[in-house]
């Protein structure tokens, strides 16, 4: 196996456009990509460009007729089918759509490969992550569910026990649904309440059916949460649930949109929280994992003060060469970004939020408080259902 970490990258993923005005601007993996490399990490991670996933591979998850439809779309963009959730304001088609949606999907089933055959110990594809794909329809800015692609891809090679941890603003609601019903993988998101944000799923009752009743997990947390109360839920349920059920691969889903200067949510997060959960994964991963570590980006609209730092803190950490959070960003890379998009880039890797402290949920908890009784609500829809005290 090599020491090595592998960061998944085609430079034909920044052709994932929705157009001018979306929110999804794909400046925000060539910015990340550039950051990377401005840091010398590049140099001590094997970049690899896996291929487009096929037709058999999307089937892993995606229904035959939803593929042709967006296959159909792809080529022309002007009669995409509305009923697959084309051709709408958050997925309008474009021409090459399946094309550079399946390419993502690859990056991600390549990293679940390389990972699961010992390849590497760890894999990252930021431009990943896109799980609100159902198998039958497009939906928030997500065409083919790469994530569930991945784990899919991971059972289909043998894995019996693959453990998912989602922490973009957004319910992770594509990947709970391919997997609502099979226990061999236990989704955990923590997200803006369904209350106040999309997609409106998400509430700690929903714990998934049938034989895999007890593996979906939902901690829906009160807009305006911030550094504390974010690492406070996070500690209060995922190490506990990850220690149960003991993965043999940890997927995680990392969207930047917790951030407090993301436009399109509610929560307070730094990036210094963010990057302190990414290290926490990393742990977890070591821990309970015995070190498969699959990482995917997911959303962040903040493209320029807050996606590429945080999804570069976490190639970093898989890569083992940890950026300090004081550390200043390379001058050329900010003169990238002002020829790139007009904006100033900032300065330093961090927020000036770290170290970040939070309680422990064992130091006891405050029934009046709303963060504590997200994190109660989740902790007593599961944790009886999978043996664990609640």
């Amino acid at each position: 196996m090599s020491g090595r970490a592998q960061l998944m990258w085609d430079e034909a993923v920044t052709g994932y456009d929705f157009g001018r005005d979306h929110p999804m601007d794909p400046v925000r993996l060539d910015l990340t990509r550039r950051l990377v490399d401005a840091f010398g990490l590049d140099e001590v991670v094997d970049v690899v460009a896996a291929k487009a996933a096929g037709d058999s591979t999307l089937r892993l998850v995606h229904r035959e007729d939803y593929v042709e439809a967006v296959k159909a779309a792809s080529a022309d963009p002007e009669s995409a089918d509305g009923a697959y959730g084309l051709g709408t304001m958050d997925d309008p088609a474009f021409a090459g759509m399946h094309e550079v949606s399946a390419l993502i999907a690859g990056q991600s089933v390549g990293a679940a490969e390389a990972v699961w055959g010992g390849d590497v110990l760890h894999a990252v594809n930021f431009s990943g992550g896109l799980h609100h794909a159902m198998p039958g329809a497009a939906s928030g800015f997500c065409i083919y569910n790469d994530a569930s692609l991945a784990i899919a891809r991971l059972l289909e090679l043998g894995a019996e026990r693959v453990a998912y941890v989602d922490v973009d603003v957004h319910h992770g609601d594509g990947v709970q649904a391919a997997f609502w019903e099979d226990p061999r993988v236990l989704t955990i998101s923590l997200h803006e309440h369904p209350r106040t944000l999309f997609p409106q799923t998400g509430w700690p009752e929903e714990t998934g059916a049938g034989k895999g009743e007890g593996s979906a997990v939902n901690v829906a947390l009160p807009a305006g949460t911030g550094d504390a109360g974010w690492l406070r839920a996070f500690h209060a349920v995922v190490p506990e649930l990850i220690a149960d059920f003991r993965p043999q691969v940890l997927v995680t889903q990392h969207g930047a949109d917790t951030h407090f200067e993301d436009p399109l949510a509610h929560l307070a997060v730094s990036l210094d929280a963010q990057r302190a959960v990414q290290v926490a994964c990393h742990e977890l991963a070591h821990e309970y994992a015995d070190g498969k570590w699959v990482a995917l980006g997911g959303g962040g609209y903040a493209v320029v003060e807050v996606v590429p730092r945080s999804w570069t803190h976490l190639v970093a950490i898989a890569a083992g060469r940890e950026i300090a959070p004081e550390a200043v960003i390379p001058e050329g890379w900010r003169q990238e970004v002002f020829a790139r998009t007009r904006q100033l880039g900032p300065q330093r890797m961090t927020d000036g939020r770290w170290p970040v402290a939070y309680a422990d949920w064992e130091s006891g908890y405050d029934p009046a408080d709303r963060l504590d009784q997200a994190v109660v609500a989740a902790r007593r829809a599961v944790f009886p259902l999978r043996g664990l005290l609640a």
